[in-house]
C-alpha cells in the first residue's frame, strides 16, 4: 500500500485473534517459510526450568505457509504497528520484515511478517516430531499448558480451512502421549465440511 497503510501476515493466533482494526482480511500464502514449533517458550507456555514450544515462521526454501493477510488503514497504521511490536517483538526472537505474499485471488502484496531469528538463544528448529511431542505434552506456563496451545491452534486452522498436515500429526502424537481426548483428524473434518457445502 502506498497510502500509509500496510498488510500484515498472520500464521498463528493473529489469524483468528488479530487484536487490531483492519479494512480487509484475506487468505494468503507466504513462500520460503513454514509454520513450525521452533521457539522455546519460557514465559507463556513453559518455564526457564522446563521450556515449552511455540510457533514461528521458520525459513525453508521449499515451503509455502498458508495464513491470513490483514489490510490496515493509514489512520490506524501507527497504533497497529505499536500493538504488533508489543505483541510479537517482546523477546526479540522474531524479525519484523516486509515480504511478498500472494492473496487468495492471486494478487501479490508486500506484508509485514514476523520471521524467527535463528541466532536467538530460544530458537530450536530441527527438532523431530517425537521430540516436539514429548516437550509439548509436558510443558506448562503462566498462559496454560503447551498442549492446549497446540490443540487450539490445530482446531482453529481446521476451522479456517487451512491444511497443515505436520501440525495435525503433531497434535495426534501429543494426544496419544498425554491421553487427551482425540478429535476428528483434519482431513476428516475438511471432508465433512466439503460434503456439507
Amino acid at each position: 500500500m502506498t497510502d500509509g497503510g500496510f498488510w500484515v501476515f498472520g500464521y498463528g493466533s493473529l489469524m483468528w485473534r488479530p487484536g487490531f482494526e483492519y479494512l480487509d482480511r484475506r487468505m494468503a500464502r507466504l513462500r520460503g517459510y513454514r509454520r513450525a514449533f521452533a521457539l522455546r517458550s519460557v514465559r507463556y507456555r513453559g518455564t526457564p526450568e522446563a521450556p515449552g514450544l511455540v510457533l514461528g515462521l521458520d525459513w525453508d526454501p521449499n515451503a509455502v505457509c498458508t495464513g491470513m493477510a490483514f489490510r490496515v488503514c493509514p489512520t490506524r497504521a501507527e497504533a497497529v504497528r505499536t500493538y504488533l511490536a508489543e505483541r510479537e517483538l517482546v523477546t526479540r526472537s522474531y524479525f519484523e520484515v516486509l515480504h511478498p505474499v500472494t492473496l487468495d485471488d492471486g494478487d501479490p502484496v508486500d506484508a509485514i511478517c514476523y520471521i524467527l531469528d535463528r541466532t536467538h538463544p530460544q530458537y530450536c528448529g530441527g527438532l523431530s516430531l517425537d521430540e516436539q511431542a514429548r516437550i509439548i505434552s509436558r510443558a506448562a506456563g503462566p498462559a496454560g499448558t503447551n498442549r492446549d496451545y497446540l490443540h487450539n491452534t490445530v482446531a482453529h486452522l481446521i476451522e479456517l480451512g487451512v491444511e497443515d498436515s505436520t501440525l495435525e500429526e503433531l497434535d495426534h502424537r501429543v494426544r496419544e502421549i498425554s491421553g487427551d481426548p482425540d478429535t476428528p483428524d483434519g482431513a476428516g473434518a475438511r471432508a465433512q465440511a466439503h460434503q456439507a457445502s
